[in-house]
C-alpha cells in the first residue's frame, strides 16, 4: 500500500546515493550495517523501555537501508546476492523491532500484549515467506493490506507515541497489526490457491526443482 511512496523517497536519496558512489562504500555494507543499527537500536533501547530513543534509532536505519538499493543503482552493481542479503537481513531487523517489544512488555508484566507482539514477529515472517515460496514457483503474490512498510510503520509509530506517553496507542498499534498480518497472510495463501488452480503464472519447472518443502530461494517482502 505505501510501496507508492518509494519513487519519492528514492528521489529523495539518489543525491546520497550519488555522493556514497564517489566512495569505496559499498550496497551491501549500507545493508549490513543498516541492520546491525537496527538490531542494536531494538534490542537495547526497547527492552529497557526507552521506547521513543528506540523508535527514532530504527526509523533511521530503516531509511538508512533504502539506500542501499539507491546506490547498486548508481554503480550499476545490482544483483541476486544483493537482493538475497537485503531481503534476508530485512526479516533480521523485523524480528528484532517485535522481539525488542515483547522483551519490554514481559518485563513490564503485559505478558498477553508480549504475545501478540510475537504474534505479529511470526505472523510477518510468514507473510514474507508466502511471498517469497510463491515467487518460487513461479507464481505472483503481490498481494495483500500489511506489507512490510506497513508493518514497521504501525510498530514503530506505536511504539514511539507510547514512548511519548499516548496511552494505549502501542497496545491498539499491535493488535491492529496482529489483525492486518493474518489478513495479509490469508490473501496471499488465497491468491497462490486460486492462481494455481487455474494454472496462471505457474512454473511448473520451477515447482518440480525447488519441492513444496524446500526454503524460498529468494528474498521476501
Amino acid at each position: 500500500m505505501l510501496n507508492s511512496l518509494r519513487p519519492y523517497l528514492t528521489r529523495l536519496l539518489t543525491p546520497v546515493g550519488e555522493a556514497l558512489a564517489r566512495t569505496p562504500v559499498t550496497p551491501n555494507a549500507i545493508t549490513i550495517t543498516g541492520t546491525c543499527g537496527m538490531v542494536a537500536g531494538a534490542l537495547w533501547l526497547f527492552p529497557t523501555g526507552h521506547l521513543f530513543a528506540g523508535t527514532m534509532v530504527c526509523t533511521f536505519f530503516v531509511l538508512a537501508d533504502m539506500l542501499d538499493g539507491v546506490l547498486a543503482r548508481i554503480k550499476g552493481t545490482s544483483g541476486a546476492w544483493g537482493a538475497f542479503l537485503d531481503s534476508t537481513l530485512d526479516r533480521i531487523g523485523d524480528a528484532a523491532v517485535f522481539a525488542g517489544l515483547a522483551i519490554w512488555l514481559a518485563r513490564t508484566g503485559q505478558g498477553a500484549l508480549a504475545v501478540v507482539a510475537l504474534f505479529c514477529l511470526v505472523a510477518g515472517g510468514l507473510v514474507s515467506y508466502a511471498k517469497a515460496r510463491a515467487e518460487g514457483l513461479g507464481v505472483r503474490c503481490d498481494v495483500g493490506i500489511a506489507e512490510r512498510t506497513e508493518r514497521l510503520l504501525i510498530g514503530l509509530t506505536s511504539a514511539g507515541l507510547s514512548g511519548l506517553g499516548v496511552p494505549y496507542v502501542l497496545a491498539i498499534g499491535l493488535w491492529v497489526l496482529a489483525v492486518l498480518s493474518a489478513v495479509t497472510f490469508g490473501q496471499r495463501v488465497h491468491a497462490v490457491h486460486v492462481a494455481t488452480r487455474r494454472g496462471d503464472n505457474a512454473d511448473p519447472g520451477a515447482a518440480e526443482q525447488s519441492g513444496i518443502s524446500q526454503p524460498p530461494a529468494g528474498g521476501t517482502r
